[in-house]
């Protein structure tokens, strides 16, 4: 029986466990330099406590299984503050034991506690495993186009 799933803010002291997971997280997102400096230097302003945003951890006893980067985010439509919950990813033995879904009620509740309008992610068209546990959680999808800019 796998041991019992703690959700908690990441610190300094957890960096080094988390740089291989944001690694085969950009991974999956088929990047193709991965620079562990550049990310040690780039997350480090997400560890708590910070300004700017929130990592979250999941973890089974020791062991890391899974992370969330929480930005603190706004939107001018209503207006208020929101969380935009930019990353998710859970070690690919992990998944299917409610780690994604833990990480997810976890940041909404930070969201909440900051009295944000709402918590809000974007995935890839076709990652339909993240899509089909979105669907579970009550959140809806926007029929939105994203666009970017490369600078």
């Amino acid at each position: 029986m796998p041991a019992e799933l703690r959700v908690e803010p990441l610190v300094a002291a957890h960096l080094e466990r988390l740089l291989p997971l944001i690694a085969a997280y950009q991974r999956f997102y088929e990047v193709e330099r991965i620079d562990d400096e550049r990310n040690r230097a780039f997350f480090s302003r997400f560890l708590a406590p910070s300004e700017e945003g929130m990592l979250l951890g999941a973890w089974r006893g020791e062991e890391l299984v899974g992370y969330a980067c929480l930005y603190w985010h706004h939107t001018s439509l209503v207006p208020a503050d929101t969380v935009l919950l930019n990353d998710l990813y859970v070690v690919a033995g992990r998944r299917g034991e409610g780690i994604g879904r833990a990480l997810i009620e976890a940041g909404a509740a930070v969201a909440r506690g900051r009295g944000a309008h709402r918590l809000e992610w974007v995935t890839a068209p076709d990652n339909e495993a993240a899509r089909r546990l979105y669907d579970r959680t009550g959140a809806t999808s926007e029929p939105s186009i994203e666009y970017e800019l490369r600078l």
